[in-house]
């Protein structure tokens, strides 16, 4: 708790938490890279589970999901600055992490292997579950943290 006591007091902390609208900003750039990654899956499986999907027929909009992950991962890594012991305390945060890294990898291999998809319902649906799911945790992250600023402990 100590190293996030120190961490909630250096500057890029303070000015995230504290400045007006870069807090607000990050929370959009947040959720708007996972929309992106999120419609993106859900055109996807719906392709997938309709058997429609031709193999590259989404290679179009990978460069698209990859921007938009540089946008959630950047903005994330900042909200994660400005409240570190509130997410990495909190064992949702680790599940949303999880989460997200199966999403990339179903994306993956349904990008690569349209075809493999022996089950194209299952595996739509796998897809889509794990992104809501990630979504979700994302959101509870809000209302099941123990701790919001170390600082305040000592």
């Amino acid at each position: 708790m100590e190293y996030f006591a120190w961490f909630e007091n250096t500057a890029l902390s303070l000015w995230v938490r504290e400045s007006p609208p870069v807090f607000p900003a990050l929370l959009i750039a947040h959720v708007l890279g996972m929309g992106v990654i999120v419609g993106v899956n859900v055109l996807l499986a719906w392709r997938v589970s309709r058997r429609e999907l031709q193999p590259g027929e989404i290679a179009t909009f990978v460069p698209l999901v990859w921007l938009a992950f540089t946008a959630s991962l950047i903005s994330g890594a900042l909200l994660l600055a400005a409240y570190p012991a509130k997410a990495l305390t909190n064992p949702v945060f680790y599940l949303k992490l999880a989460l997200i890294a199966l999403g990339f990898a179903l994306f993956g291999a349904l990008r690569r292997r349209p075809r493999v998809a022996h089950w194209p319902l299952a595996s739509a649906a796998a897809l889509l579950l794990v992104w809501f799911a990630a979504i979700t945790t994302g959101r509870l992250l809000a209302y099941t943290n123990t701790v919001l600023l170390a600082s305040h402990l000592f």
